[in-house]
Parts: structure tokens; sequence; C-alpha cells
């Protein structure tokens, strides 16, 4: 918090909006007293500066991204341009702020309203998010489809899924799950989350995990409900069909686990979830139903009839798939808080 009021004044402005230090204040004559280096050291533990010049607020900028932060600056004045240019986000005043403010800014609020920034910040966050979630959702299921059927080919088995359904679950699901996860609202708490330091990749090691996990529970399903349709001796066509649905039923139950990203998924919020996304599910559960039942779609696809009992079995392994990477979920934010 920078500002050009009495050191008292800004200490009580900033105990009002929340600040965790609000007391210690520095002034721009403070500043001076200090080389660079013993800026950087006080600008990590001091919140409020008051009484600073446009010299002084390029110095804490600098400072402030000596120590690894991304660091956003308002200002409308002309001397505020050096400031506003060195910022990660410099933010000018739309209505009051000078030409040059605005020339050397990121962003110029048009209603010169800080109320807009914080409206930024959250829409920001949860484009973030929903990027995230995409490829979150995207990478671990196409994994497990890669798996399922390269372990096939090595291993000499006939394939759990063909070519044409592999085609068929990309083009239904792909298209149309990740496309929902771009429509998500913005999680609850997503303001209250410490900002991500600044060259945090979006392909986490924690991403990785989760791929593999997936990839790993895909496969096993997969090949379980394969193996477990041959064994009773039902026809190739029909286990391929039930390791089909059982690709999609998976995807599905990814997609709601996949929603919370830094939640729990077991709430009715995240069951009631959007009407995208319910749209979206239902449309892929009637084409999953058409191309096993209808015989125009069997021919194309070569699926035949999956038994009600079966049926329910894939939907119970979703379940359980669900549950078990939501218990992984818990424990892995369980160990970070």
């Amino acid at each position: 918090m920078i500002t050009g009021d009495h050191a008292g004044t800004a200490a009580a402005i900033a105990a009002q909006i929340g600040l965790e230090t609000p007391t210690r204040v520095l002034t721009g004559r403070d500043l001076d007293k200090l080389d660079d280096a013993q800026l950087a050291l006080e600008a990590a533990s001091v919140d409020v500066f008051a009484r600073t010049s446009p010299e002084h607020k390029l110095r804490l900028v600098t400072a402030l991204q000596a120590n690894g932060l991304s660091v956003a600056m308002t200002g409308d004045g002309i001397n505020d341009a050096p400031a506003l240019k060195r910022a990660d986000a410099g933010i000018a005043m739309g209505l009051k702020g000078s030409e040059a403010a605005k020339e050397a800014s990121d962003l110029v609020l048009a209603d010169d309203n800080f109320a807009t920034i914080a409206a930024a910040v959250r829409e920001g966050r949860t484009v973030y998010d929903n990027l995230k979630k995409v490829i979150s959702w995207t990478l671990p299921t196409n994994a497990g489809e890669s798996i399922v059927v390269v372990l096939a080919l090595l291993a000499g088995l006939a394939l759990p899924v063909t070519a044409v359904q592999i085609l068929w679950v990309n083009l239904i699901t792909g298209i149309t799950l990740g496309i929902a996860l771009a429509f998500e609202p913005t999680e609850v708490g997503t303001m209250g989350r410490p900002p991500l330091p600044r060259h945090t990749p979006i392909l986490s090691g924690e991403l990785v995990w989760h791929m593999l996990l997936v990839a790993l529970l895909f496969f096993t399903a997969v090949f379980g409900v394969f193996t477990y349709a041959v064994d009773r001796g039902y026809p190739l066509e029909l286990a391929q069909t039930m390791a089909l649905n059982m690709l999609v039923v998976l995807e599905i139950f990814d997609l709601f686990f996949i929603r919370n990203i830094h939640g729990t998924s077991l709430t009715w919020d995240a069951v009631k979830g959007t009407r995208v996304v319910w749209t979206v599910v239902i449309v892929i559960t009637a084409a999953q139903f058409a191309v096993t039942y209808l015989p125009s779609l069997q021919a194309i696809l070569g699926t035949k009839p999956v038994p009600l009992a079966d049926g329910l079995l894939i939907v119970g392994v979703g379940a359980a798939f669900f549950a078990i990477i939501e218990i992984e979920k818990q424990i892995r934010l369980g160990l970070k808080g």
C-alpha cells in the first residue's frame, strides 16, 4: 500500500482494509535512508508506505520484484509513468489519469473504481483455474486411452477398444466435456488463496502425479471390465462395447471430480453442477445409448447391446474410480494444509 497521506492516516486506512501489519509504516524519508538491498528486505515485511514520491514508488516496485513477487501498480500522474511501466501490471485511472500514465500502463480503469481491479483478479483466477481444469482432465483421460491400446498391442491381446471406437470417444467426449469445463464458475475461496509464484508452471508435479494415477485407474478399469466380459464368454464385440462404455463413464466421473480442484467434490453444489455440465452429460449419455443399442450405429462402431446388470456394473466401477481419486485429493489437500 503506497499513499501520499500522513503516516497515521495511512496506518488507519490499512487497518480498516485488513492488511496484516498496518501499524508499521515507512515514509518517503525512511526510504531515502535505505539502499536497494535494505529496501528489498524491508519491502518484504512492510505493508504500508506513506508520503512517497514517484521515485520512491519506482524503487518499491523494483524491490518487491527482487523478492520474486508480481507487482501491480496504480497511478494517475505523469510522474507515475516509470513505476507503472516497470510494474508487472501497471493500472492507470481512465477518468482522472494523465495520458502519460495511460500509455505506460497495461490496464486502464474506465470507471476509476478499485473494486474493478478485484473483479478482474477474480476473473483472471477463474480463467486460470478453468484452463488448468481442462488440461487436468484432457491429459490423464487421453493418457488412459492410449495406455489401454498400447499395452494390449505389446501384450499381443485383442484390443479392448477398436480404433473407430477410440475416435468416437475422442469426438463425443473430448470436444464436449472439455468445453464444458471452460464455463465453470469461480470456485468458493478463490480470492482467499495466496497468489502463485511468478514462474509456477501449469504442468506441475501435482498434475503429473494426477495424470499417472488416473491413467493407471483407466487402464485397470477398462481392462478389468473387458477381461470380465471375455471370461464370461461374451462375444468380442460385446466385451469391446463394455470397455467403450467404461471409458466414457470414467471420463464423466472424472469431469465431476476435476470441477473442484481446490476443494472437495462431495458437496451438493458439486453434484448439482452447472447447466452446461449437465447438458453435456445428458447429450453424451444419450449418444452412448444410441451407439450401444441402435442397430444402424452398431454396424458402424461394431457394438453390441449391453445387458442391464453389466451396465450397472460399469457405473459402479466408475463410482469406485471417483471415490479413489477423491480420497487421494483429500489426503493431498490435507497434507498441503
